[in-house]
């Protein structure tokens, strides 16, 4: 009889084994994306730096120049809102540079709407957004609808450097456009929900392994008396 359960305990074992530890890595993953968040979100909040001093995602800038006139229309959507549309704009410093802003949002009305600019003080962080994939589609340039944020792209239709900040604060009184500040809720973490489902994956197969050891263990014994 033993020799019957001996197969079905260590390919239960085994299985519950290689589950668990999927769960484990899982917690681990959960950890470190905690952690990782949780500096982002300090990198966010630090004072910001001169544009030339920065250095890389989620860094806080400070910059003062122009709004050229020239901006994209990204379309998305807003809870609350419905249909919106970010403006990209042009934006270039006393030393020539141009670069790309992110001023926010406006109602899907609004999107031809007048827009003040020139000379503004700016507050934002660099951020370097991934929204292209295969899905996505082309932008629109007839009508200057975009469906994502593209950094090469935009800054290419728009004569700029590759370099994006998205709009904290402004000089502007009142801001023509609504800041949508960068922040971390865009970044999944769902390695706690992953952790569970493995780990109750492992239960479930322990379980069904006692179920079949049990069945097995009943079997031979009514074997043996019959």
């Amino acid at each position: 009889m033993i020799r019957r359960m001996i197969l079905p305990l260590l390919f239960g074992l085994t299985g519950a084994a290689v589950l668990s530890g999927l769960g484990i890595w899982q917690v681990q993953r959960l950890a470190w994306k905690t952690d990782l968040l949780a500096r982002i979100e300090a990198r966010i909040a630090d004072a910001p730096v001169a544009l030339a001093e920065a250095t890389g995602d989620y860094q806080p800038v400070q910059l003062s120049g122009r709004y050229t006139g020239q901006e994209l229309h990204v379309l998305a959507s807003l809870k609350r809102e419905g249909a919106i549309y970010r403006i990209i704009s042009a934006f270039e410093t006393p030393e020539g540079r141009r670069i790309l802003v992110d001023r926010g949002f406006v109602p899907a009305t609004d999107k031809t709407a007048p827009r003040t600019g020139g000379q503004a003080t700016l507050i934002g962080n660099l951020h370097s957004p991934d929204e292209v994939d295969f899905f996505t589609p082309e932008p629109d340039l007839a009508t200057n609808i975009w469906y994502a944020r593209d950094v090469p792209a935009m800054a290419s239709a728009l004569g700029t450097e590759e370099v994006f900040v998205i709009l904290r604060k402004t000089s502007e009184t009142p801001p023509p456009v609504t800041p949508l500040p960068v922040d971390t809720s865009g970044i999944p973490n769902d390695h706690f929900g992953y952790a569970v489902t493995w780990f109750s994956l492992a239960a479930i197969w322990l379980g069904m392994t006692a179920a079949l050891l049990w069945r097995i263990r009943r079997k031979n014994r009514a074997g043996h008396w019959g």
